[in-house]
């Protein structure tokens, strides 16, 4: 079995994440490929998308986004997720069971007792009317029958895991700002979420593993996890498997991918890419070493932006004053500065319209 070298993983997941290359992808196909955008922060994801796409311009996301084509919602590992439709409406249903236990595993003694189906049922009856609700309105509605957990336990269950819901623009479009108001996704789309699989069969949980592989591979069954939270994906692996190839890491993990799906050379430059907070390019994986060092593997869940330099996290950055920050990890060459630099540059005429190119990168780490 070939071992592909922690340069060649690194390389592979550039290309797969659209930050080997920038894509000449419609939008809406750049955010299908990705698997969604991790969103839990509103504006991370048309940075995001910049770094991934040609001439991107952020108001096609934000159309997407009003014309309900692309939805904000909990999802993987039960953080907020930009998706396309299409796909909420398929993969809902496959993640109903792990975004109950996530819940619970934050508010399990506040919610003891409480029978979650007929929480849901109350929930559902509430927000029958189709008016957009907060977390806490939603959650006072139904406070009277079940008034011992409070008001964070019950909206929490209710609007990320119960009841499948989406949450309404204006927030989540571009340098807008807005409360998080939920309706149900079914009503926001106009069609019905693809219903639960029967007797045993996980067709959706065989397509999570080959959009996977195909945005994230080559990977591990344990970073399959990592990314989507779900447990139960190992029957649908050994439903798939027959399809797919095998590597070896340099630890000797088996890694699993698909035949055709691209796995550059390891010599293959790789541009400085700024990456916006909580990129799932890091957050997708159970091994995260692939892109960034574990001495700074924190910045991944503290909601640091980061900036690729030879295709590994080398940097924070900020905005500040219409200028953004680069603050280096370890010693950047003249070189690596002046391409940071350059890309700095681009990110904050991006980000102020053109309007300002300041940069400034730290002189030391």
């Amino acid at each position: 079995m070939s071992v592909l070298s922690a340069r060649a993983l690194n390389r592979a997941t550039l290309a797969r994440q659209l930050l080997l290359d920038r894509s000449g992808l419609p939008v809406l196909d750049a955010v299908a490929h990705v698997c969604g955008l991790q969103a839990q922060e509103p504006q991370e994801p048309f940075v995001g998308l910049w770094s991934r796409l040609r001439a991107f311009d952020p108001a096609a996301l934000s159309d997407l986004v009003t014309e309900r084509r692309v939805v904000r919602t909990h999802l993987m590992r039960r953080t907020v997720h930009l998706l396309t439709a299409d796909d909420v409406v398929a993969w809902r249903a496959r993640h109903d069971g792990m975004l109950r236990q996530r819940v619970l595993g934050t508010y399990r003694r506040e919610l003891a007792g409480v029978d979650l189906d007929e929480l849901a049922a109350a929930g559902l009856a509430v927000m029958a009317d189709g008016e957009p609700r907060s977390m806490g309105e939603l959650a006072r509605a139904v406070a009277g029958r079940w008034p011992a957990p409070g008001p964070r336990p019950l909206g929490e269950m209710l609007a990320a895991a119960l009841i499948p819901t989406v949450q309404l623009p204006p927030r989540g479009l571009w340098r807008k700002k807005a409360g998080v108001r939920y309706v149900p996704i079914a009503a926001w789309l106009g069609r019905e979420l693809d219903p639960p699989a029967q007797d045993g069969a996980d067709p959706v949980g065989q397509e999570l593993v080959r959009r996977y592989l195909a945005a994230f591979g080559p990977a591990t069954t344990a970073d399959l996890r990592a990314w989507s939270g779900l447990a139960g994906l190992p029957a649908a692996v050994a439903a798939v498997r027959a399809e797919l190839i095998s590597f070896r890491d340099e630890r000797g993990r088996e890694l699993l991918d698909l035949p055709d799906a691209p796995r550059p050379d390891p010599g293959t430059p790789a541009p400085v890419r700024f990456l916006p907070a909580f990129d799932n390019a890091i957050l997708g994986y159970q091994d995260r070493g692939r892109i960034i060092d574990d001495a700074h593997r924190n910045l991944s869940v503290s909601g640091a932006r980061v900036a690729l330099v030879d295709g590994r996290v080398a940097a924070t950055w900020q905005v500040e004053d219409d200028t953004v920050t680069v603050t280096p990890l370890s010693r950047l060459s003249r070189e690596e500065r002046d391409a940071v630099a350059e890309e700095g540059r681009s990110m904050a005429s991006f980000l102020s319209d053109g309007a300002s190119d300041r940069v400034r990168v730290s002189a030391s780490p």
